[in-house]
């Protein structure tokens, strides 16, 4: 009787196969089997890359004269380590009565290039028809729904090609370069570190993420503090009064004067002075007064850089421990597929939306998410996504966002409490986004103060904004989102009460003002300031400035607009800078996950920057990530990325090989 062999990541996400397959019974050394099907595992990386030593014992030695090193075939081995469970897939996959094989490893690129190995190493029987299960979360519902609709294998060769470039790449980049520069520069790296030998490795992803660290230390350390004075005019009356500040225009007596150190600041506090004793005396006057309502929609749904930015900022985690432990919600059942860069759903899951909604209501036993859930069906907030930001099917490559899959509770009661507080963050993102938008009053207003004698006109600015309905603000608290030990309830509601107070009695102040209207000068206050050195890179942040090709943008909406081709990949970003930090390039601390680079970590940089320094690029690391992308895309041929990566290895090695 013939049978279908379906082949997983790993052990425990066979057992959930199998649970779906309702396969109980039958455990044999390293697979399951059942009267139609057999379901094994790989354990991670079954077969590697063979180093040059393998393919000529003389390549063990680094020397010149034998790079580069660019195989014609290339060749791979079993990794002895797991050769066993090598050995028992090969055989399952070569029975005679194997009809069908489905490979069901990790639903990415790297997850692909796993299985291609096996696949490749292990010759399997060629009459099986081979196919690919593709799901977005370890429900039962969705493995079954992967299985049922599983394609045939070489709907994803497009795809097993990227992988196997990128594995190709990063291969030839490491070996080549690093043992290039580590026979160049090794002895000089040695005695700058005071250590008897060093070598240098340099990585396509590695060295450029080092780079923008390096980079930014060097800015901080040679950053000088540039003092300036403002000028604050209080206007009003003894029972209301309110601050503006001085900014330059072009009526002004400071218009285009090299005393100003930018628009609303001087860089002597004698200029400002001067200007304080010319207005003193003259009379101020409402010139424009600009009501207007703002409305703020909820942020959109976590990718994996976003989440690991926001649990490094909330919890003071590494971006590896956070997709760890995502990756254990996901196997939990509890939230959907983590190594994501889509922030956004597929049209086909908002449409089925409801179902994740009603597992949330039913099976989550949070009692302030239990409240917001009750609002939202009290208030009757609408579950229709489609037409909103949150949908949007061109944003999605190989997964949508993470989100609750609303199920998997019966696993959430034995979850550590950094688990359960991390998957809580993703079902309040997620909920958010069916809140009304926050809404605010907001008010503009431009004091001018008219010199009639030297005509010209000088100009105050003040605005106010206070939050007239919170919307999606009552889940996710701006209080809330950046700290990882809250203060007690008492002390931020104390905080809270008075921010907002003040702004209240702001907005109410400017509100009563009327366009034209004379108004009292009180008083000018000259306001020192100083410029600020730009912040480290936290390991949250690098994983967002990787994201964004080397851009550190806080503004969430932009960072959505420039979004293209980044340094890596959500799967790697964290093991790269694990690698940085292990190989003791960098320094992250501990307690508030700040990276500064090492003295070993700085005198690569320098090293890499006389010698090859596009390598520190970000726009060249993103540049060979866009080219993987077409070819996974089918619109560029492997071997049009092959032959480009090649002739770039050729003319670094005759640049650098010259300079000696």
């Amino acid at each position: 009787m013939s049978k279908k062999l379906l082949i997983t990541e790993k052990p425990s996400v066979a057992m959930e196969f199998a649970k779906a397959l309702k396969i109980t019974t039958n455990r044999k050394n390293g697979y399951l089997e059942s009267e139609n099907w057999i379901i094994t595992w790989c354990v991670g990386h079954l077969v590697t890359m063979s180093y040059p030593e393998k393919y000529d014992e003389k390549l063990k030695i680094w020397r010149l004269e034998t790079l580069p090193f660019i195989p014609e075939e290339w060749k791979y081995e079993i990794i002895p380590q797991v050769e066993n469970q090598f050995k028992v897939v090969q055989d399952l996959m070569q029975r005679q009565d194997i009809e069908e094989i489905y490979n069901a490893g990790d639903s990415g690129r790297e997850g692909e290039y796993i299985q291609r190995l096996v696949f490749m190493m292990a010759k399997p029987n060629p009459k099986a028809k081979m196919k690919r299960v593709w799901i977005d979360s370890q429900t039962q519902e969705e493995i079954l729904r992967g299985i049922r609709e599983a394609k045939d294998l070489s709907e994803y060769d497009s795809l097993s090609d990227s992988a196997y470039l990128r594995a190709k790449e990063d291969y030839l980049i490491g070996i080549n370069f690093s043992r290039l520069l580590s026979i160049i520069y090794g002895r000089t790296l040695a005695s700058q570190i005071k250590e008897e030998r060093a070598s240098i490795s340099v990585g396509r992803v590695m060295t450029c993420v080092l780079g923008m660290i390096v980079s930014r230390e060097r800015e901080i350390r040679n950053f000088v503090k540039t003092k300036y004075y403002k000028i604050m005019g209080e206007f009003g009356d003894e029972e209301a009064s309110f601050k503006a500040e001085w900014k330059v225009n072009e009526k002004s007596k400071m218009f285009e004067s090299p005393k100003l150190y930018n628009e609303s600041g001087f860089k002597k506090e004698e200029t400002a002075k001067q200007l304080i004793s010319s207005l003193q005396g003259k009379k101020a006057k409402i010139a424009s007064l600009k009501k207007s309502k703002q409305k703020e929609n909820a942020p959109l749904l976590f990718n994996l850089a976003e989440i690991q930015n926001q649990c490094t900022k909330r919890f003071k985690i590494k971006p590896d421990e956070t997709l760890e432990i995502i990756q254990n919600l996901y196997e939990k059942k509890l939230v959907t597929y983590p190594r994501t860069d889509a922030r956004v759903l597929s049209t086909a899951v908002a449409k089925e939306i409801s179902k994740n909604l009603n597992g949330i209501a039913r099976g989550f036993k949070d009692e302030e998410v239990q409240g917001y859930i009750k609002k939202m069906v009290e208030e009757k907030y609408s579950t229709n996504l489609i037409k909103t930001k949150y949908v949007n099917d061109s944003k999605i490559t190989d997964h949508y966002a993470i989100i609750p899959t609303g199920q998997g509770y019966e696993n959430y009661n034995s979850l550590p409490n950094l688990q359960k507080q991390i998957y809580k963050v993703i079902v309040t993102r997620f909920l958010a986004i069916f809140y009304p938008p926050a809404e605010y009053n907001k008010i503009q207003v431009t004091v001018e103060i008219e010199d009639q004698e030297n005509k010209t006109i000088e100009m105050f600015h003040a605005s106010g904004k206070v939050c007239m309905k919170q919307g999606f603000l009552e889940i996710l608290k701006p209080n809330d989102k950046n700290t990882s030990k809250p203060s007690t309830e008492n002390e931020k509601d104390v905080e809270n009460k008075k921010q907002k107070e003040e702004k209240q009695a702001n907005l109410e102040i400017l509100k009563n003002l009327k366009k034209g209207q004379e108004i009292t000068i009180k008083n000018f206050e000259l306001k020192e300031a100083e410029t600020s050195p730009p912040t480290r890179y936290n390991s949250g942040s690098i994983i967002l400035a990787m994201e964004n090709a080397g851009k550190l943008i806080e503004e969430e909406e932009l960072r959505e607009q420039i979004k293209g081709a980044g340094i890596g990949t959500s799967a790697t970003r964290a093991e790269i800078m694990k690698k940085l930090e292990r190989i003791k390039y960098i320094e992250i601390n501990s307690k508030t996950q700040m990276i500064t680079p090492t003295l070993k970590g700085e005198t690569i940089y320098d090293i890499i920057f006389h010698s090859m320094p596009d390598m520190l690029n970000p726009k060249l690391t993103a540049s060979w990530e866009k080219g993987l992308d077409m070819v996974a895309k089918k619109e560029i041929k492997p071997n049009e990325f092959m032959e480009k990566l090649e002739k770039y290895i050729h003319s670094k090695f005759d640049k650098l090989v010259i300079k000696m």
